[in-house]
């Protein structure tokens, strides 16, 4: 069975590009077409698969701002015609178009933010990091969504119906995508990527015992309320990882708290360090699917989580988390006061993340590729 993989860009490192390299697992010898390849930009674990990226990828401003690619993505990606007997797509809103001469089943991380949540895909202009470039990429964003957003959604529903099988990561996204699209999709929740098994290396300057933030530095992230709400909890230190726009100013705040360190981009070992070592994760923001609470479950630690969106399904309220209910620092500070001060079974909670296994997504992933196999004799 010849199978191949398709995912929109493999330029950031983010739960989507953890979900490709576990469909690698599943599918060792499948090519990964792509509209852009940056290496630099993504995990490294992805260079040793047969990445296939679009023309596009030869414009190496597009490879650092793929956002700059988006009036012309969409024929990009119709063109990608992959020659497969089974084509398994990772999508939040390209790839899912990409043709295939034999079956296609999409796995739908969210219905394309830039289309139906365009708000929150662009960040409010107030919460931009500073400088002209970061609001120059966001205002030519905002102008090519007002041109082509309604030949976009046209093209996405197009897309989204060339599937012959849905899969969704979250029952959130089931309800976004059936409200989108009219499709109904299954609900296949992806595994924690970072597991305990592995090399670790602790990250200079920072002791045992932080609060642990894990997110890219993008406005809708809210990074800078978990900041601020730490900053009302005495005593409690925070760890940011991740990188984006907002490193800059979230980084010039944390020299001023004296208690907050940004970690920037860090490698697997050193974020294995950082879960373990941790005494919980906080995030404040609306997410599809809750990835960051599991990997830390998997670690035996709790989670300090919205109680919204894809946090609703890998968080258990009391047994390995605590929710909060806005997004503002008060809430959140009160969600870590109470965590804090709680005692937690650290067993329940790695039970709980072993509930979300690779093993048990991968073979659920094989029966429905197999599935589709069938279909198509």
């Amino acid at each position: 069975m010849r199978v191949a993989l398709g995912h929109d860009y493999l330029t950031q490192r983010g739960g989507a590009e953890r979900v490709v390299q576990v469909m690698a697992h599943a599918y060792p010898d499948a090519p990964v077409y792509t509209t852009l390849y940056d290496p630099d930009g993504t995990f490294p674990e992805v260079g040793s698969l047969d990445v296939r990226p679009s023309r596009l990828n030869g414009i190496s401003a597009l490879r650092r701002h793929h956002r700059l690619a988006m009036p012309v993505l969409a024929p990009v990606v119709s063109r990608m015609k992959i020659d497969a007997e089974v084509l398994l797509v990772s999508s939040s809103g390209w790839a899912h178009g990409m043709q295939s001469t034999g079956r296609k089943i999409v796995y739908c991380h969210a219905p394309a933010r830039w289309l139906y949540q365009r708000d929150r895909y662009l960040g409010a202009p107030e919460k931009q990091a500073s400088g002209l470039g970061a609001h120059l990429r966001r205002d030519l964003a905002a102008g090519a969504l007002a041109v082509l957003g309604s030949g976009l959604r046209r093209w996405d529903r197009e897309a989204a119906h060339s599937a012959d099988r849905y899969l969704v990561n979250s029952t959130v996204v089931r309800e976004a995508v059936r409200t989108a699209y009219g499709i109904e999709a299954d609900v296949l929740p992806p595994p924690p990527a970072l597991l305990p098994a592995g090399e670790e290396s602790p990250v200079a300057g920072i002791e045992p015992g932080f609060v642990l933030c894990v997110a890219r530095l993008l406005p809708y992230k809210n990074v800078d309320v978990v900041l601020a709400a730490v900053e009302q909890v005495p005593g409690v230190r925070l760890v940011v990882v991740g990188e984006g726009p907002e490193r800059a100013a979230l980084t010039d705040r944390a020299a001023r708290s004296g208690r907050v360190h940004i970690a920037g981009r860090v490698t697997d070992a050193e974020l294995r360090w950082l879960y373990r070592s941790c005494a919980a994760l906080a995030t404040a923001s609306y997410e599809d699917y809750g990835l960051a609470p599991l990997e830390a479950a998997a670690f035996g630690r709790p989670a300090c989580t919205l109680r919204d969106g894809g946090f609703l399904d890998t968080v258990v309220d009391g047994r390995t988390g605590i929710f909060f209910d806005r997004p503002e620092p008060d809430s959140v500070a009160a969600g870590l006061e109470r965590l804090l001060a709680s005692v937690w079974d650290a067993d329940m909670i790695r039970d709980h993340a072993r509930s979300f296994s690779a093993e048990r997504f991968i073979g659920r992933i094989r029966d429905v590729v197999g599935q589709e196999h069938a279909l198509s004799g």
